[in-house]
């Protein structure tokens, strides 16, 4: 059969795949919307079955484009097509129509080679446009001269860029396959130099993950936390392309509710801020709020006054302490103690003369009473406040930073102090959370949990006297008598009517719910966290499910990683897997060069990762003078309206129609224009490490303005040949 002939074939194939898709599509919207109306079944059941439909439509509408991108076939001479989803005939005892790209039989597609064939003899990967194939190339294993392996791969990697990252689970390649399906249940690093796809591996392995692990990962989801909202909103299309949306996006300035810090401190009070040590400092800080009068505070009681003197709030702190509670919560502890010794005293003083201590009930009738009456006395409660009092982390944090003499009593850096202590920054963010752990719940939200046990108390009482009630009349029931259906039914409506559902998605919950803990955590850019981060991560997944990505050569913070056991050997010590990615699949080899000697500059031991491609654009360097700098922006975004594809101006912080380097990580473009990397570098090992980051986002075009003489690692730029670009 010719090529034309197999073409047709397998348009006919894949044109009977979107059919079934359609059907199948058809009949599940049928379903949620029967499941929405649906009547009889509990509550719950309803809720289970409209969500189950709710899932499965949207695991078929990502299919829409793209639906099958590959076939093997076999030495034995069976025939597999690959896909997005899968799809079974269950006409056939379901046969596999469409194998799942993560199933294990689909492994070879991306794995196979003709020195390790797998059992294949042949790899056909189709090109399409929306729902049709254009055309396919095959690999034919053990044939010299006939692999065309790399086509598909080129076509993709040489296509302009659009808005967002696109998934690559048509184009996944044997090393990036091998971390994707990479059996570790625990921590695993994949580490790689710009342009290697450790991003997007990332995603897919999370894609994997909530495929052979669906039961686990689907009731608490999957956290994804990136460096800044343009990067998330990058590569926030993957994962739904892939037909996975129970996953929560966030940036280290967001993982607190309610919170949504951008703002960053200096270098050097992010390093402060990131150590471990600052756990210590916090634990000062709330320690302070535990307090001892230094002279007796009286309480009026009854006839009598008693005083809170030295000695009470420091046994009552001591047992406070001692109770492993936070420190809002440790409060009931210390009022109960203190409690105990007033009310001894005073009725040793009232009852002087007329009541005995072994007239127990009548010890224990005033007891109450005066218990009472300190539940209501301001000056006790004044007492309370001023020994042990209730706070927010965001009033401690706050307090303590606009507060020389505080700092100093926790044994913090002077060099945190600041006028407005409300100021957040992201730096602040892992603090907030460390000090919801040590002080606990406030009493407005113990107030609320207490209100709350309160009423589902009541409604079972209610619920559970009806039932009875019910029962009981079955019981006197004679021959003549009967249970209607309408008892039943008013029985189990009113269980369910104290069965609460929440409505919200899981996503949804999660973001509003700082307890939430999540099955698997994702972290990119992780050479940026700093040690407090980690901490804030830590307490988010318990089950120590991360896949961690990063490039410690592209590390700006300096409260961030010099190694990655700095930061996981405090949770999993020598339990966690470490992979490397070599190559470069974004950047041309024309654009590598130049970022490689500026690599070379400042991280000599890091090899620059091998570019699988070259484009033959050389990149270019143009002196312009300040004045000069806004014509030579312009020109080259007017230049840039000729190509297809995106466009980026980098340059230093504070100079006008550029964006930092730190705001495009992670993100590319098909052409960079950077500016004043003279100045940039300036910088310092920071300034070289964002440089490094500004040269590599380009995918096509690379152009540089400099007001200075270039530095010595761009030397070799040449002016451009025309206009710019």
């Amino acid at each position: 059969m010719g090529y034309e002939e197999e073409l047709q074939s397998e348009r006919e194939y894949v044109a009977g795949l979107y059919a079934r898709l359609d059907n199948d599509r058809a009949r599940v919207k049928a379903a949620y919307q029967a499941a929405l109306g649906g009547t009889g079944e509990t509550a719950m059941d309803r809720d289970n079955e409209v969500r189950a439909r709710h899932r499965e439509m949207k695991r078929l509408n990502v299919a829409d484009y793209g639906l099958c991108f590959g076939r093997l076939d076999s030495v034995d001479g069976d025939v597999s097509y690959i896909g997005r989803i899968g799809i079974f005939d269950e006409f056939d005892d379901f046969e596999p129509l469409l194998l799942d790209w993560r199933a294990p039989a689909a492994r070879p597609f991306y794995t196979a080679t003709g020195a390790h064939p797998e059992g294949m003899r042949r790899r056909r990967q189709f090109l399409t446009r929306r729902r049709a194939i254009a055309g396919f190339t095959d690999e034919v294993f053990g044939r010299l001269g006939e692999d065309q392996g790399d086509v598909a791969l080129l076509e993709a990697l040489n296509a302009p860029r659009g808005e967002g990252m696109r998934d690559i689970v048509a184009t996944i390649q044997a090393e990036q396959d091998a971390i994707i399906r990479l059996d570790h249940p625990g921590v695993l690093v994949i580490e790689g130099g710009p342009g290697t796809g450790k991003t997007v591996v990332a995603l897919h392995r999370v894609a994997y993950l909530m495929y052979t692990q669906r039961e686990r990962m689907e009731r608490h989801g999957v956290l994804v936390v990136g460096p800044n909202p343009a990067f998330l909103n990058h590569i926030g299309r993957v994962l739904p392309s892939l037909g996975e949306s129970d996953v929560v996006f966030a940036t280290a300035g967001t993982l607190l509710p309610g919170l949504a810090a951008t703002a960053e401190d200096t270098p050097e009070v992010a390093r402060i801020k990131g150590s471990r040590a600052m756990v210590d400092v916090l634990k000062a800080a709330v320690a302070s709020l535990q307090r001892v009068p230094e002279e007796p505070i009286p309480i009026g009681m009854k006839d009598v006054v008693v005083n809170i003197g030295p000695d009470v709030a420091e046994w009552a702190r001591q047992e406070a302490r001692d109770s492993g509670l936070p420190h809002n919560e440790a409060r009931a502890v210390f009022r109960e103690i203190v409690t105990y010794v007033l009310t001894e005293r005073a009725i040793g003083r009232i009852g002087k003369g007329w009541m005995s201590r072994s007239d127990k009930q009548a010890w224990e009738d005033m007891r109450s009473g005066l218990v009472k009456d300190l539940a209501d006395d301001e000056s006790f409660i004044a007492a309370l406040d001023a020994l042990w009092p209730v706070m927010t982390p965001f009033e401690l944090l706050a307090a303590l930073y606009s507060a020389p003499e505080r700092l100093a009593e926790a044994g913090a850096d002077p060099s945190l102090h600041r006028a407005d202590g409300q100021a957040w920054t992201v730096s602040d963010v892992p603090l907030l959370d460390e000090l919801h752990d040590l002080l606990g719940k406030d009493g407005t939200e113990q107030a609320a949990d207490q209100a709350g046990a309160a009423e589902r108390a009541a409604e079972a009482r209610y619920a559970a006297e009806v039932l009875e009630s019910m029962v009981n009349r079955t019981d006197h029931m004679d021959d003549e008598d009967h249970l209607f259906a309408t008892d039943m039914l008013f029985a189990e409506d009113l269980a369910e009517r104290f069965e609460e559902h929440d409505q919200r998605t899981l996503v949804e919950r999660a973001l509003a719910d700082r307890s939430w803990t999540y099955r698997h955590v994702v972290v990119d850019e992780a050479q940026e966290l700093s040690e407090m981060d980690w901490r804030v991560l830590m307490r988010r997944c318990p089950g120590r499910s991360f896949t961690v990505v990063g490039d410690l050569a592209q590390r700006r913070s300096e409260a961030g990683a010099r190694s990655w056991g700095q930061m996981l050997d405090p949770y999993v010590p020598g339990r966690w897997e470490y992979r490397s990615l070599t190559v470069n699949y974004r950047t041309p080899a024309e654009i590598m060069a130049v970022a490689a000697r500026v690599l070379a500059e400042f991280a000599p031991d890091v090899e620059a990762p091998e570019s699988v491609r070259s484009n033959g654009v050389q990149p270019w360097a143009r002196h312009v003078t300040p004045d000069e700098l806004p014509a030579a922006i312009e020109e080259f975004t007017l230049a840039e309206k000729d190509f297809a594809g995106t466009s980026v101006v980098i340059g230093p912080p504070g100079v006008p129609g550029t964006v930092p380097a730190s705001e495009t990580k992670g993100l590319e473009y098909d052409s960079v224009l950077v500016v004043a990397p003279e100045r940039i570098l300036a910088d310092g090992p920071r300034g070289a490490a964002e440089l490094y980051v500004a040269l590599t986002r380009a995918t096509q075009r690379l152009g540089v303005l400099h007001h200075e003489p270039l530095p010595a690692p761009l030397s070799g730029l040449a002016e451009p040949v025309g206009t710019a670009g």
